[in-house]
């Protein structure tokens, strides 16, 4: 920063290159420009004083388990939308583009910041990586339903002809049921199980996982959508490391020679 900083500034102190010295010889903080006098520091190989780096210390973000939380929240929040605009382009224009994958993986990793505060680190990034996968995934299933209500709208229903001369045999039927009794309904009952919610739900959701793999059943296409799935991912992880900002000293300043 150009500008000096005030003790009432708000702004946080930054030191993006390295400034050792000022042609006369005396050292400059890097950050309110000021000569160094007493103690310093080097932050990010850059001079600053301690004032400001006492100011940079207290600016940083603090990880905690509410920040984590938030940041969860945050980023579920943006791997919905992130699920949503993939699927809804999928479905208006028909088409499968990857480079959506970029686009899920900022939303997502720019969610988990927004929401932790800034605070970043390792488990904010291994979250962001699933969260990531799981929305561009997953987003194959309501394309895939889709899909196929579309098809079955469009193939013709054949006339069963299991409807017409059935009127005897349907009296039969019955009247065999009627005989076995109700043990043997039951039984009948029995042999029919129907499908689960909960076993429909769970069989999507591993068919969506699976289906960045799935497509490789078209080789190029789907090697390319899986290193752009991988860039997406790697977006995201960098958007929640932590921040990086190395902080060296206190060193004294030496006496100007005559």
């Amino acid at each position: 920063m150009d500008d000096q900083i005030t003790t009432n500034s708000k702004a946080t102190p930054q030191f993006a290159t390295a400034e050792y010295a000022s042609p006369g010889g005396s050292e400059i903080c890097k950050s309110c420009n000021r000569p160094i006098s007493g103690s310093y520091y080097r932050v990010n190989g850059a001079l600053a004083c301690s004032n400001c780096v006492s100011q940079l210390q207290n600016q940083l973000p603090n990880d905690s388990h509410s920040a984590f939380v938030r940041g969860m929240i945050f980023g579920v929040g943006g791997a919905i939308l992130g699920l949503i605009l993939y699927s809804t382009f999928g479905i208006v224009t028909g088409l499968e583009i990857g480079y959506l994958s970029l686009a899920v993986g900022y939303i997502v990793g720019k969610a988990i910041h927004m929401g932790s505060g800034g605070v970043g680190g390792r488990r904010y990034q291994i979250a962001a990586l699933v969260l990531t996968y799981f929305a561009v995934s997953v987003s194959a299933v309501p394309i895939g339903i889709y899909e196929s209500i579309k098809d079955a709208k469009a193939k013709p229903h054949p006339i069963s002809s299991s409807t017409s001369g059935t009127g005897d045999s349907s009296k039969v039927d019955s009247g065999a049921e009627n005989a076995a009794g109700p043990e043997a309904k039951a039984v009948a009952n029995d042999e029919k199980p129907g499908i689960g919610i909960g076993k429909l739900l769970g069989t999507l959701l591993l068919f969506g996982l699976a289906s960045p793999f799935l497509g490789l059943q078209n080789p190029i296409n789907g090697a390319l959508g899986i290193v752009i799935l991988l860039v997406g991912i790697r977006i995201a992880w960098r958007l929640t490391a932590a921040p990086q900002i190395d902080i060296i000293g206190p060193f004294q300043t030496k006496p100007a020679s005559a």
